[in-house]
């Protein structure tokens, strides 16, 4: 079984067909899993494993498809392999007593037996990704991100690569917010405020625009050392206040409200207070969604609730849909992004809300948009009290 995975992963390899082999429940407890990916380097076509290590670092080898012994090796150490191909997937299973099953080998064999297949690009690892950040910047050597010579600390690559979506997602938004003019963003639930300076020093440094703006946190020690770090750096727009959210007053109008993973509740009370500004984009990242599941009462969904892992993700699903819901019914336009991979945390799923000009909050549509976002919520909860922070129009 095992030197028939081998030689399905060498063929979609050879096809240009091979997306990636998983290689999970290793023999080594040093290690978590490695993942094996098509990698073109120095002009050659190689087999990368990438080797997730308990102790948050990932170590590379570059080898060689013909070194077939090194791959079955790698193969053997670990106890489910699941091979993902443009043709279709596979998967090996070893039980504790050693038995090995593969399934879907042979039809995984006839489908790369085809004489046309998509072909998957292959990534090159001699460029360098085009990237917001480099790594270099006075910021993230502060935070502790990387090091004097800009090289991102290996604890912190997933940080630096969550930073660097966030502020593609920025990008994304700016023809969404003023061309001219000073920018007023609130970065609301900030934490240790890793975003707060990223946009600062993407709008302020690459863009050149003129920033005010201010984190939110209801941690004193900590905005006190984001308000110093800011000194330090000369970041004379950015400014942190401690205080409730729920309580916080701009006193103007926002452009754009940011909020990486606010925990719960708290991300409601984000969305009610951007809303409250009449802010023109909304981003924000939930965190952990515990109050839906506690209320849920829904008969009609019964057959998956009873399930407790189910349940949980059906409510991380749903308090977001509502949360969508609401910020529609309050006249934006509104989507769910992928933050990042989710292979490196669960919580990659990114908020996004952009203000319509052209709505009338009084008007019909805006009352069957409530409406419906109304319905949602009752048909999960009935008469409970879930999302207490967006039971009110703000």
């Amino acid at each position: 079984m095992e030197t028939e995975l081998l030689d399905l992963l060498l063929l979609s390899f050879s096809k240009q067909a091979l997306v990636k082999a998983m290689l999970s429940k290793p023999g080594d407890k040093r290690e978590l899993k490695t993942v094996i990916t098509p990698r073109a380097i120095g002009g050659k076509l190689l087999l990368q494993a990438e080797t997730f290590l308990a102790d948050n670092k990932a170590v590379h080898e570059n080898i060689d498809p013909e070194n077939n012994s090194r791959l079955a090796a790698r193969i053997g150490a670990h106890g489910q392999i699941n091979l993902i191909t443009s043709a279709g997937e596979c998967e090996l299973r070893r039980s504790k007593a050693g038995k090995v099953t593969l399934i879907g080998g042979e039809k995984l064999r006839r489908a790369l037996a085809g004489e046309v297949l998509p072909r998957i690009p292959v990534a090159k690892n001699d460029r360098q990704k085009a990237r917001i950040l480099s790594g270099s910047e006075p910021f993230l050597r502060l935070l502790g991100v990387s090091n004097e010579n800009g090289r991102v600390f290996d604890k912190k690559q997933a940080k630096f690569r969550q930073i660097n979506r966030f502020l593609e997602l920025i990008r994304d938004c700016l023809p969404y917010l003023p061309k001219e003019g000073a920018l007023r963003i609130c970065d609301l639930c900030c934490g240790k405020s890793y975003l707060s300076f990223a946009a600062y020093h993407y709008f302020a440094n690459v863009l050149g625009r003129t920033v005010r703006m201010t984190g939110v946190d209801l941690k004193p020690d900590v905005m006190e050392f984001c308000a110093d770090a800011a000194k330090k750096l000369g970041f004379t727009g950015l400014e942190f206040r401690f205080g409730d959210v729920a309580a916080y007053d701009a006193g103007e109008h926002v452009h754009l409200v940011l909020s990486l993973h606010a925990c719960d509740i708290a991300t409601d009370l984000v969305l009610s207070r951007a809303v409250a500004f009449g802010a023109d984009v909304i981003l924000s990242t939930p965190c952990c969604h515990h109050e839906l599941n506690h209320a849920l009462d829904c008969p009609a969904l019964g057959f998956l609730s009873q399930y407790s892992m189910l349940r949980q993700k059906f409510c991380d699903a749903a308090t977001d849909a509502l949360r969508l819901k609401y910020l529609e019914a309050c006249g934006y336009t509104t989507c769910a992004l992928e933050l990042i991979d989710p292979e490196e945390t669960p919580k990659n799923i990114l908020l996004r809300g952009v203000r319509r000009k052209d709505f009338d909050p009084s008007g019909a549509e805006a009352k069957a948009l409530w409406q419906a976002y109304e319905s949602a919520k009752t048909f999960l909860v009935g008469g409970g009290n879930v999302q207490k922070a967006l039971s009110q129009k703000s």
